[in-house]
């Protein structure tokens, strides 16, 4: 199953045609763990420190350095004892959600239940990941196998969406636990749902047979301590947050059915209808009724609610919509064919009533009903086997095997047009690389306005049926900042920034492609002569800029990037939005650049004499 299909109903992996996706109830909502001090966890080393921050040097092999205060988890090895941190608390089911820095060259691992290890690793530029480099699911390891298969059942990360050493990494793991008979005979093996790093899907649904290399024990339990590797490198973390699914279901019970011909927009007067079929069912499903299209099927049973608490509740109906009542209270309406409802439930038996009125004749019959709840993880009450994923579209993908433009739309999540609506940037050029580093270039304002690793392009909602001539990257995408001109006159350094071309005479020259095939950019402004050439760095590790103007005019800056902040490191280096990513001013022709306060953001800008170049490190 992939991130182009529809959303993953994560311990079912059943999709619906319509989507299936709910917010999560007021009173479940998930909980930070305190990084006051290191209370939460077992007796930790020496190595083990909350402190206030923690910056890599991508020149030095094993270092971070720390300063005061708290908030941050860190491994700052020492020379004897460095040793792995283990949590208090045990978990099952949960859903784990924390930012983590890597130095250069380091080593760490998340161990679910103390078992199940996600790898932390500095595999900044790696082209082809394995099961042992970032995001991986590591081994599992028997010795008693000859030389070369001591290892086996990793799982390697789809793709490498790792950033530099230095900078702030995101995870997130959702994982279900083993299951257990009554006599503890395990029925069923662990699973990762689903593991994103850095915003991108890198596992979904991975069934775990056993335990992972350097578990706590090669035993499988219920529930089991989160374990940090703290012996092989320096790491930090921060912003970790746990939520567990440890409650009981609720269970459909006594189901009943009747089923009636004809259309229904709304609740007809049921003592007035006679029935098409009527009986029970032990599953919620449409199967019921041989009838393709207009009819209703009414479910009359009892809700068994084990865990009080506000439940939230999405009713798929393929062709058509739906009602639902629990408790005698109307939880959803009659609408389209996307519907949710909440309702706060007490422990016991509640009445349960739900109806599927088919409309449309171009859909399967389906009914799909998931609910989540408090300590609930998300999934379908009703037949799994029942669903309808209509005539799901085979994704568009763009490989760049080989260097490749490709000019369409591109929208810029978070950043917003005068209407309020998502920008779109109507010339976007974007630049594949074999090596796995790619970027988009505005050629309206000649600016460069994000770089991104991993894999290229999803071009479906461009190609496919009529197109909204747009296209997505499919990598870890690093945002520059607001489109905006990438030269411009100013008056001084701290003069306000244009948000267009009005006046500077921009004329885009389009583009000629090198012997292998990668563009550099032309344009006209001001009078000067420009040309922008993008060049991916060795190793992957980034973008080099070159911007050469014939003639410039007097006053010339570049705007190199926007971000929540700034700050400025040795030999030309700057670290952009809160360690997100590096800025490394290559050769400004002896121009000095300066940091200057935008409203509650920051720009970096450098005056332009001929020549300017720098590098986008990610």
């Amino acid at each position: 199953m992939t991130t182009t299909m529809a959303r993953l109903l994560l311990g079912v992996g059943w999709v619906c045609n319509v989507g299936l996706a709910l917010a999560q109830p007021k009173s479940d909502q998930p909980s930070a763990l305190p990084l006051n001090d290191l209370s939460a966890f077992q007796k930790p080393g020496k190595n083990w420190q909350i402190v206030g921050d923690v910056s890599a040097n991508l020149n030095q092999n094993n270092v971070l350095t720390s300063t005061k205060g708290t908030g941050v988890l860190a491994n700052l090895p020492v020379k004897d004892g460095n040793i792995d941190l283990v949590s208090n608390f045990q978990h099952g089911d949960v859903d784990l959600d924390l930012d983590f820095m890597i130095a250069k060259g380091s080593n760490s691992g998340i161990y679910l239940q103390g078992r199940y290890e996600i790898q932390l690793l500095d595999s900044w530029g790696v082209k082809t990941p394995r099961a042992g480099d970032n995001g991986g699911i590591y081994e599992r390891w028997d010795d008693s196998k000859p030389d070369g298969q001591k290892g086996y059942e990793g799982h390697p990360p789809r793709q490498n969406a790792s950033r530099a050493p230095g900078l702030w990494q995101h995870l997130k793991i959702s994982f279900q636990a083993p299951r257990f008979d009554a006599s503890g005979k395990k029925i069923e093996n662990a699973r990762m749902l689903l593991v994103e790093l850095n915003g991108v899907a890198i596992h979904e649904n991975v069934e775990l047979s056993g335990p992972t290399r350097g578990a706590l024990g090669n035993n499988e339990v219920a529930m089991g301590p989160l374990r940090i590797q703290g012996d092989h490198g320096p790491v930090a973390l921060r912003n970790i947050i746990i939520k567990n699914y440890d409650k009981p279901r609720p269970e459909l019970m006594n189901l009943k059915y009747t089923v009636y011909k004809g259309r229904f927009d709304k609740e007809p007067d049921f003592s007035k209808l006679p029935p098409e079929a009527e009986g029970s069912s032990v599953l919620l499903t449409a199967n019921v009724t041989r009838i393709p299209n207009e009819f209703l099927i009414r479910y009359t049973g009892t809700l068994r609610v084990k865990e009080p608490g506000d439940y939230a509740f999405n009713l798929g109906a393929a062709g058509g919509g739906g009602m639902m009542k629990i408790n005698n209270k109307v939880v959803i309406t009659p609408g389209d064919r996307r519907q949710n409802g909440s309702v706060t439930l007490p422990a016991g038996d509640v009445p349960f009533e739900l109806m599927y009125a088919k409309l449309e004749d171009w859909a399967k019959p389906s009914i799909g009903l998931a609910v989540t709840g408090p300590g609930i993880r998300e999934y379908v009450i009703s037949d799994p086997s029942n669903n309808n994923s209509g005539d799901p579209t085979d994704p568009i993908l763009v490989d760049a095997s080989s260097n490749t433009v490709l000019r369409s739309f591109m929208d810029m999540p978070g950043y917003k047009n005068a209407q309020g609506r998502t920008l779109r940037v109507v010339h976007a050029v974007s630049v594949g690389s074999p090596d796995q580093v790619h970027y988009t270039y505005d050629m309206d304002n000649g600016a460069l306005i994000q770089v991104w690793r991993g894999k290229f392009l999803d071009a479906t909602p461009m190609w496919h049926d009529r197109g909204d001539g747009s296209s997505r990257p499919m990598g870890m995408v690093q945002r520059l900042g607001m489109p905006l001109p990438g030269l411009t006159k100013l008056a001084s350094a701290q003069a306000a920034w244009p948000t267009d071309t009005t006046g500077s005479g921009y004329r885009p020259r389009g583009y000629l492609l090198d012997e292998n095939d990668r563009p550099t950019f032309r344009y006209q402004t001001y009078g000067a002569t420009v040309t922008d050439a993008v060049r991916v760095l060795d190793n992957g590790q980034g973008v080099r800029r070159e911007l050469t103007v014939q003639n410039p005019a007097s006053n010339l800056y570049a705007r190199l990037v926007e971000g929540t902040t700034i700050a400025p490191l040795e030999n030309g280096m700057y670290v952009v939005d809160g360690k997100a990513y590096y800025v490394r001013i290559d050769d400004a022709g002896g121009a000095t650049p300066t940091v200057r306060k935008v409203g509650e953001r920051q720009e970096l800008i450098v005056p332009v004499k001929g020549k300017l170049s720098y590098s986008i490190l990610f």
